[in-house]
């Protein structure tokens, strides 16, 4: 290392001469120029202190054969397997935390005009300026590590492929893993364990041609509990976690799991496990409090190697028009999870080669097996040339049935010589609500209790998103964006801050100069308002929201009388405008901002604890009202898709008169709407309880906005978690972005 650095300084002294003279790396030339070392005998670093040696010993466990009821039915499995935490919804999960922040996230947990948390895989973009990201995935199966260590590092490794497959990358050899290992390493038996798993990653990465280049390990996952007369030991089961990541070329090239033309369409299972159909470890003998003596495995990661670059050669092409891989639950949880995000119905039928199958020994592990596999939806019209790829790569598959608009789930089977016999034939709503049992279990155990209940509710016949436009949406001209002496804006963070980027963006998209300004700047004298026709107020947890929220922000301000002077001077010039969202629409309430100057702080209309008791973080539903509002001008009568992320974004008005006289003057111009466009106070389309829906505010002159939801984060068609297909296809901007343009050409008209 010192040998390279020394070259390394060297080159760096020689860039700057001819290319030909470029200093060039070699054996000769590492001796010539590097630095003089010194070799350092070991025991002079570390004295006297021995070497570690682990003995490490296998102990093979008692292992017993998969036994389940005699009488058992696909329904009755179904109904335990769909209840399990690691199968059903993780709605309980993805609610409460921000899933939009930085305006980068093409594709986030959730999915499908539901929003249901389906996703395979993560994908974020590099830039609000074009389309090249990243795309992660994760893959783990610990319960399966009882039976088979290696099996299970394998199956973490294929796990983490079927995941990422569905975003389209670069190439498979450019993925990289990071390998969280969680292992009782030290307790007897389970050392080797850890060095077999450890072994079978390496051979099915070789294999795959992708690698780990980091990742940790926690390996006393184990602890000592004191019952009646004894200590007893609790130890995890061995863990291996793969995040898979690579870089993809197009944000835009992914496919989701959700249904996207029921009654249309067909679906096709690939089988990666080659009919093995293994139960040991499975979310099935989870649910009978078994664990089984064989787990599924990757038997063949050749095929799966070639199965990755057929799906997304598939892809590539826009043959695919949502995919799923076989997992948690196995392939009937793979077809119903399709199902439940498209909000729709199937009609599955399974070829059967004897006539004389037992539905205990056939179909059940056909079903629930959670060997490696991989579900596409398709048009009839693209068959063909799916199939033949599929021939070409030498990859199983299987037609299995056709989505229905009916919202009703049937699976058959057939043999050559009987009629179908129907193993199941239920409505899809009611799997669905199973589906989501355990994740409203949960909800209610951290959230207004009338707030889970009411979800529960509402979701069992959701329709869906009904979005609709009363403009057309138009990026903004090149030569608009390039053109010198745009109007300025301000875009203003505190401590805390978090949407400053994407904020800076959207106004950049515009045609704005945008000027990145801190509270400091202000208190330092660097910046002065004078030079701005907007200032924005961006979202975030200024100073924590330690004194509630933007309450710390708001202080500042008002407590400064220079910053207070100069603030209201911006406000009051008839020249500007201002924008706050989210934490800035907190701040701009606290102000007095908004609706209008001079109520009493008593009255003062302000944003407090959503109705839920928690963050909310969703997709939701809004519509424009007509108003004053300068930036929404044109946009009246549209219903749109908009990120919220807030835990205190619940409009509140101590005063009834001002509430009554807000929505006389129109000074209420964006609402919460449900799946019909009605303005609603129904929890979760009214995410925090807001009186009549209230999501802004405006001042009676229309110069001052103030929103609770994110348009920053939204002004991309990307960045939009679900979006009616003819929209992606017709339109060339998001409908977000003309709320920025028509800020820059109020501007351009003064």
């Amino acid at each position: 290392l010192i040998q390279l650095a020394g070259a390394f300084v060297h080159l760096q002294k020689e860039r700057l001469r001819p290319a030909a003279s470029l200093f060039k790396l070699s054996r000769a030339n590492l001796e010539k120029y590097s630095s003089p070392h010194e070799q350092l005998d070991l025991e002079k670093i570390l004295g006297d202190m021995p070497q570690k040696t682990f003995k490490l010993e296998r102990v093979q466990p008692k292992l017993e054969p998969l036994k389940l009821p005699e009488d058992i039915t696909v329904r009755d499995a179904l109904d335990r397997v769909l209840r399990l935490v690691s199968v059903g919804s993780k709605r309980f999960l993805t609610n409460k935390v921000d899933r939009s922040v930085t305006g980068l996230i093409a594709r986030q947990q959730c999915a499908g005009p539901l929003h249901l948390t389906v996703s395979d895989v993560a994908v974020i973009a590099q830039s609000h300026f074009g389309l090249t990201g990243a795309a992660i995935s994760i893959g783990e199966q610990p319960i399966k590590t009882l039976i088979n260590p290696s099996a299970t590092a394998r199956l973490s490794v294929g796990e983490a492929l079927t995941n990422i497959v569905w975003a389209k990358i670069s190439k498979l050899e450019d993925i990289k893993c990071s390998g969280n290992w969680m292992w009782a390493a030290k307790l007897h038996g389970e050392g080797a364990r850890l060095y077999d798993a450890a072994v079978a990653v390496r051979g099915i990465m070789l294999e795959l041609g992708i690698a780990i280049d980091g990742g940790k390990d926690s390996l006393s996952m184990a602890a000592k509990v004191a019952s009646k007369d004894k200590t007893e030991t609790v130890k995890s089961p061995g863990t291996l976690v793969i995040s898979a990541y690579a870089t993809c070329p197009d944000i835009t090239k992914v496919i989701t799991p959700d249904i996207k033309q029921p009654g249309k369409s067909k679906l096709l299972f690939i089988d990666l496990g080659n009919n093995r159909d293994r139960l040991g470890g499975t979310s099935l003998a989870q649910v009978y409090n078994q664990i089984g003596n064989e787990s599924p495995d990757v038997d063949d990661p050749k095929l799966l190697k070639r199965a990755f670059n057929a799906v997304q050669e598939l892809i590539s092409k826009d043959l695919i028009l949502s995919g799923h891989d076989r997992s948690d639950g196995g392939l009937i949880t793979t077809i119903l999870e399709m199902a439940f995000s498209g909000n729709c119905g199937m009609e599955i039928n399974f070829k059967m080669q004897d006539s004389r199958f037992k539905i205990q020994d056939e179909i059940i592990p056909m079903l629930f097996s959670e060997e490696l596999g991989l579900v596409i939806e398709y048009l009839p019209k693209n068959e063909k040339k799916i199939t033949a790829e599929l021939k070409k790569q030498k990859i199983p598959y299987q037609v299995i049935g056709k989505t229905t608009a009916e919202k009703r789930i049937k699976i058959s089977l057939q043999t050559p010589n009987s009629k179908l016999q129907t193993v199941l034939d239920e409505d899809m709503r009611i799997l669905r609500g199973i589906w989501e049992e355990t994740s409203y279990q949960l909800e209610r155990l951290q959230m207004n209790h009338d707030c889970a209940d009411e979800e529960k509710k509402v979701i069992f016949d959701r329709k869906g998103y009904s979005f609709n436009l009363s403009f057309i949406p138009e990026q903004t001209s090149p030569e608009i964006i390039k053109k010198a002496g745009k109007p300025s804006v301000a875009i203003v963070r505190e401590e805390g801050s978090n949407s400053d980027r994407e904020m800076t963006s959207a106004f950049y998209q515009a045609g704005f100069d945008v000027w990145d300004t801190t509270m400091t700047d202000f208190l330092e004298g660097k910046v002065n308002l004078d030079s701005f026709r907007g200032i924005a107020f961006v979202g975030g947890f200024s100073y924590a929201d330690v004194l509630d929220s933007a309450k710390g922000w708001a202080g500042v301000i008002k407590f400064n009388k220079e910053i207070y002077e100069q603030f209201q001077k911006f406000y009051n010039r008839p020249d500007t405008f201002s924008l706050s969202v989210c934490n800035g629409c907190q701040l701009a309430a606290l102000l007095g901002w908004i609706p209008w100057q001079g109520i009493e702080d008593e009255y003062q209309p302000r944003f407090i604890h959503n109705v839920s008791g928690r963050f909310e973080s969703r997709f939701s539903a809004v519509k424009i009202l007509p108003s004053p509002s300068i930036m929404l001008k044109g946009m009246e009568g549209s219903t749109l898709g908009i990120w919220v992320a807030h835990g205190e974004g619940r409009a509140y008005f101590p005063k009834e008169d001002i509430l009554n006289k807000v929505e006389k003057d129109s000074l209420a111009p964006v609402r919460y709407v449900d799946d019909g466009g009605n303005i609603t106070n129904t929890y979760p389309f009214n995410p925090n309880g807001s009186v009549n829906g209230i999501a802004a505010l405006c001042t009676p002159d229309g110069r001052h906005l103030a929103i609770m939801p994110h348009p920053e984060r939204t002004f991309l068609k990307w960045n939009w978690a679900w979006m009616p297909e003819e929209w992606k296809k017709e339109l060339k901007a998001s409908p977000w972005l003309r709320l920025f343009q028509n800020a820059r050409q109020w501007c351009e008209g003064k």
